[in-house]
């Protein structure tokens, strides 16, 4: 019976009955048990559970729908998309060969919503950099209309998780308040999965997690721990230390601001709590330089403006970050207690995050200590009226940047996610199940310290110097110990590589990973962690998923699949397939070897070939072989 199905007052009763040994202790049991039954929500029986319909959780949900399986997918939320349709108008990725899949079949839609509807010589198109760029109401539409193709999909908006049901190990159902009707309705699945930015579904399951931040000496991690970081030159400041702490970087909202006047909903009042006294310092960061000098291409740098990071998207809107280099940054050490928090004081957290934030818009507006010209230049942008109309046109969802991670089978750590030795890849993965790219980027997780004169504790600033494209493996959206559920959001890393993974485009690729390992876990009667990686590698390349980095070949090259999965075995120590090159007979002889690893029979072909060519019939010789 499941662990968590037998209610407390039923317990209550057999114990009296079995203290009292009396016949009437019987009856007791039986009116409670048909009271209890009365009680319980009716069973929904899906094939995945997926909660959380962020775009992890979505890219999850249609994977495992297109290889042939109901999904239910839930969201706390009036609205699905996570970030990306609530606020965030780009997607964060630097290297946009290193990620495909799904994420790039979101970019394609995205993109031709803009040419069909403007033209493609049309200033939306261009500011759209080929899709990369929207407004959120538009990727919410896409996602809307992505889910809608698969009926095999059905979505619960505001559902609130109240319980996880466990069969030993493994998680069997979960229960759900129905936030609208105030029901709690039930949800049983041969998986689930984990969406959320909270890791919350795998905490209520049992799942062992870390928050904070590690040191230096755990894993090795020269970024780890308390950390002061120069943006500018990458030297350590006094006041590191390397030490653990339970702090957590910088939770804010990112904002849809527009300069059109006839779609501008202006901030006529301040908001609640506003305190004009928690901004003021921002005046002595524009005294000392820390909001940047004139600069042709951000009209707004050296001005109080600068408080925001502002880049334009269609549509006469923009997508507004909060500048974290501000030594007033106003958002740090508020998001505490929200991880582990319930659902009210948690709704507290964010209703604070939202009165700071539309005070800092307030105040950069409208007091009279700011220079007129900044105050003018701020009053170009405004709330966007027809975005978030539902939620007095802000966003509704909070910019949780990281939460719970998960304790998997691996945890991800600083090496995995920079440079290798002698400039080579980080380390290699066998069950890589898709590529990671974004640099290392902290925002500060304390406000400033008497002696901060520079910058922020805990921020580190994209670290393109260290950070380069690596492989994610399988093992890390696999809990320690709870079966029957993938966690592909708050997966399992460290700190320091959680700051590289928690992009929307690289937990598309996880979450994609994940519906397929849900698909082969379900057919094959397995536990997500018996799952067979190489099929899952199989599956997803024909996906369009990328596994493997490299700067030199396209989805075109026929060897594309191989030279994806032989990246995953130590094929190539660099980022170079050179695919179109002879092979030489010592590097046939080594990938042969490594194929005969992996389970490949017969013998190591001779005739002169590519290296391309070479790869393609080691892959297709395991595939008929079974591997």
């Amino acid at each position: 019976m499941p662990e968590t199905t037998i209610p407390d007052a039923l317990k209550h009763n057999f114990r009296g009955y079995f203290l009292s040994r009396r016949p009437a202790g019987l009856m007791k049991i039986f009116v409670a048990v048909l009271l209890t039954a009365a009680a319980l929500p009716a069973a929904q029986t899906f094939d995945v559970v997926v909660y959380g319909g962020t775009p992890g959780g979505i890219a999850t949900a249609v994977s495992a729908a297109r290889l042939g399986h109901s999904v239910a997918l839930l969201e706390y939320h009036p609205h699905i998309g996570g970030m990306s349709t609530s606020g965030l108008g780009k997607s964060d990725i630097e290297t946009h060969d290193a990620i495909g899949g799904l994420f790039r079949e979101f970019i394609e839609r995205a993109y031709k919503y803009y040419v069909d509807k403007y033209g493609a010589n049309s200033e939306n198109s261009r500011l759209s950099r080929d899709g990369y760029y929207y407004e959120p109401s538009v990727a919410e539409k896409l996602f809307e209309e992505l889910v809608a193709t698969h009926p095999k999909i059905r979505v619960f908006k505001r559902y609130r998780l109240e319980e996880v049901i466990r069969s030993g190990k493994r998680v069997a159902g979960i229960r759900a308040v129905n936030r609208g009707a105030g029901a709690v309705e039930e949800f049983r699945g041969k998986i689930f999965v984990d969406a959320t930015y909270e890791g919350d579904l795998a905490a209520y399951a049992g799942a062992r997690y870390r928050l904070g931040r590690e040191s230096r000496a755990e894993f090795n991690e020269l970024h780890a721990g308390v950390v002061y970081q120069d943006p500018r030159t990458r030297t350590f400041l006094a006041g590191t230390t390397g030490e653990s702490d339970r702090r957590l970087q910088t939770y804010t909202f990112r904002l849809c601001l527009s300069t059109d006047p006839a779609n501008s909903h202006v901030l006529r009042e301040p908001p609640p709590e506003y305190d004009r006294a928690r901004y003021l310092p921002h005046l002595e960061d524009v005294k000392a330089g820390r909001l940047g000098g004139p600069d042709p291409n951000r009209p707004e740098s050296g001005t109080v403006l600068r408080v925001f990071t502002i880049a334009p998207i269609p549509n006469r809107k923009t997508d507004v970050n909060m500048y974290p280099r501000a030594l007033a940054y106003p958002f740090v050490e508020e998001n505490y207690e929200y991880p582990e928090a319930g659902w009210d004081k948690r709704e507290a957290i964010t209703a604070r995050l939202r009165n700071i934030t539309l005070g800092l818009l307030y105040f950069v507006q409208n007091d009279p200590a700011i220079p007129d010209e900044h105050r003018k230049l701020a009053n170009r942008y405004h709330l966007a009226k027809d975005e978030f109309a539902d939620n007095g046109h802000f966003p509704w969802q909070l910019y949780v940047r990281e939460a719970r991670r998960i304790v998997g089978l691996y945890t991800l750590s600083e090496k995995d996610v920079t440079l290798g030795a002698e400039g080579g890849r980080p380390p290699i993965h066998h069950d890589a199940i898709a590529a990671g790219e974004f640099p290392i980027d902290s925002m500060p997780v304390r406000s400033r310290q008497p002696a901060d004169d520079t910058i922020l504790e805990g921020y580190l600033l994209m670290l393109h110097n260290v950070t380069r494209p690596y492989q994610i493996p399988y093992r890390i959206i696999v809990p320690e110990e709870v079966d029957g559920l993938l966690v592909p959001v708050a997966a399992s890393t460290t700190h320091v590589a959680f700051s590289s993974i928690r992009l929307e485009p690289t937990w598309m690729a996880i979450g994609q990973a994940a519906g397929v390992a849900s698909h082969l876990a379900i057919t094959a009667g397995l536990q997500p962690r018996q799952v067979d990686t190489e099929k899952l590698q199989r599956i997803l390349v024909a996906q369009g998923q990328v596994l493997t980095y490299f700067k030199d070949i396209d989805r075109r090259d026929p060897a594309y699949a191989a030279l994806q999965y032989f990246g995953t075995k130590g094929f190539f120590p660099d980022y170079y397939a050179r695919s179109r090159d002879s092979i030489d007979p010592k590097t046939a002889a080594g990938w042969w070897k490594l194929a005969q690893g992996l389970g490949l029979r017969g013998e190591m072909p001779r005739e002169t070939t590519t290296r391309g060519e070479f790869c393609r019939s080691l892959y297709d010789r395991l595939g008929r072989q079974g591997r």
